[in-house]
């Protein structure tokens, strides 16, 4: 199911679009047509640790670390 469309309009940077194989689609922004292609198969290659990895857990633990570092600064609590 892998996908990827790399499109230019005249004066605006690459617009690239990727689908894995789980049908997940990203979408980014490059200024060459090598960086774009580079991050195609960035995400290509790690398209099993972006389908593993629970993403609310990840914004929990953020939210956690944030609220610590505040903690220690003294600044008020979230």
């Amino acid at each position: 199911m892998r996908d990827y469309s790399i499109t230019r309009r005249k004066g605006e940077w690459y617009d690239t679009q990727v689908t894995d194989s789980y049908g997940n689609n990203y979408q980014n922004y490059f200024e060459t047509a090598s960086e774009a292609n580079e991050w195609i198969y960035f995400v290509w290659e790690k398209e099993d640790w972006f389908n593993s990895v629970d993403s609310q857990e990840l914004l929990y633990r953020a939210i956690q670390d944030c609220k610590e570092i505040d903690s220690k600064l003294n600044i008020r609590e979230i």
